[in-house]
């Protein structure tokens, strides 16, 4: 196997706290931290992408190969089931891998998965390289939800409220997905990136209401 093309975790571990990653040399700075063995896994791999310009062409990929593997539960099992041989493994994923047209570095970077044993991890590495790569366009990813779907006007209203909140700086956009759940009763419950929620649900003030209620009594 060439160097991500013959990537190695080893040599991307020790400069991942300060978001950086090296693959084969010199270093790439990577717009995201993201953490856990899939986060390494997905480091290395923008990395080496980032050295070859192929970041989107790897992203494009790899939402070609996360959209298989979600319409087939044998793949599912396969990749994620520890007791099939590690060579076994290899033999499989090249033949998936063989329906697409992949990018070369997209290949090796399968082959590399299933020399290490971690092609259990696919679809949370997958998943942290999309991370990645909305932190290099400047996107923050924004999940409303509301009792009913929002019509466009109320959508856009949001957004541009949001755009100019503390929770989006100024060199970054918004991108807005509206997630329906009638549970929570009416008004909405905002989740920006990963680690931020604003909760205005109806629900939520009637949960604070009954707790105000049920402690004065």
């Amino acid at each position: 196997m060439a160097s991500l093309t013959r990537l190695t975790l080893a040599s991307v571990v020790p400069k991942l706290a300060r978001g950086y990653a090296t693959a084969g040399g010199s270093s790439v700075e990577v717009p995201l931290v993201v953490h856990g063995i899939d986060g390494r896994y997905a480091t290395a791999l923008y990395s080496a992408a980032a050295k070859k310009s192929s970041t989107k062409t790897v992203e494009g990929d790899l939402k070609q190969i996360e959209s298989v593997i979600a319409k087939n539960s044998t793949i599912q099992t396969f990749l994620a089931d520890p007791s099939v041989a590690r060579e076994a493994k290899k033999e499989g994923v090249k033949k998936l891998l063989k329906q697409g047209k992949y990018s070369e570095l997209t290949n090796n970077f399968f082959e590399l998965l299933a020399e290490n044993g971690r092609l259990g991890e696919t679809e949370r590495v997958i998943q942290k390289y999309l991370q990645i790569m909305v932190a290099e366009r400047g996107e923050v990813p924004i999940t409303i939800t509301s009792a009913a779907e929002l019509d466009k006007k109320a959508e856009t209203k949001l957004k541009t409220l949001l755009g100019k909140s503390r929770f989006v700086k100024p060199n970054q956009t918004p991108i807005v997905t509206n997630k329906v759940d009638p549970n929570i009763l009416g008004g909405f419950i905002i989740e920006i990136g990963e680690d931020q929620t604003v909760d205005l649900s109806a629900a939520s003030r009637i949960a604070r209401l009954n707790k105000l209620l049920t402690d004065a009594i």
